[in-house]
């Protein structure tokens, strides 16, 4: 279970946070609309109206106790300052919306490490890449079905999939093996896990949810 910080709690925000929440993890928001904060406290949402560009805010937050904290506003000038706050403040890992690619360049100059573009990520592939670093990409299939690419453990290197038997610990399926330009499409059960590869996983997002949990 990981903690998250989400600054910002529009519809981008909102969504990362609800899926968080959904998937088990612990999640804050901060925001200055009192109406928005009260929503999500409803839904059990550990949620605090405050001026995240107050630097008595930022710290009374006590930032440095989350895992990853999450720009979620979309003016340029408001996130960049919450980047810097954030970071002057010892936050761990800082994700951050940006509008354009020349926002995203200033982000990284601040160093912000993620970079996020809400256009392009939908809420739940942006919060499924925010709980695991192992966590490359989430497409979605349908309501209930994605497919994951995960980075694999070092604990996996050097396992046959028959090994790992990811089918009956997680309900998973691996459907392609990819490292470096090689990809292996639909491996065979002794094919042996290498250092750097890309494990391509098709399943529930119940599933999906309890390998999380290990990533």
């Amino acid at each position: 279970m990981k903690q998250i910080l989400v600054v910002g709690a529009g519809r981008f925000g909102s969504s990362i946070a609800r899926n968080l929440n959904k998937m088990g993890h612990e999640v804050m928001v901060v925001d200055k609309n009192e109406d928005i904060i009260s929503e999500l406290s409803e839904e059990s949402i550990y949620s605090m109206q405050g001026n995240a560009t107050s630097e008595a805010t930022i710290k009374a937050i006590g930032v440095s106790n989350f895992d990853t904290c999450v720009i979620a506003i979309s003016d340029i000038q408001t996130s960049i300052l919450i980047g810097i706050l954030l970071k002057e403040a010892g936050a761990e890992r800082i994700v951050a919306k940006a509008q354009s690619d020349l926002h995203a360049k200033v982000l990284y100059r601040i160093g912000i490490d993620k970079v996020v573009f809400p256009e392009r990520d939908m809420g739940m592939k942006v919060a499924q890449s925010l709980v695991s670093k192992n966590i490359m990409d989430y497409i979605e299939l349908s309501a209930n079905t994605s497919i994951v690419e995960i980075i694999a453990l070092e604990e996996w290197v050097g396992k046959t999939l028959v090994e790992l038997n990811m089918r009956a610990q997680y309900g998973l399926n691996v459907i392609a093996i990819k490292n470096g330009e090689d990809i292996n499409i639909s491996p065979l059960a002794d094919a042996k896990i290498k250092k750097n590869d890309i494990l391509f996983v098709l399943g529930t997002k119940k599933d999906l949810n309890k390998i999380n949990k290990k990533l």
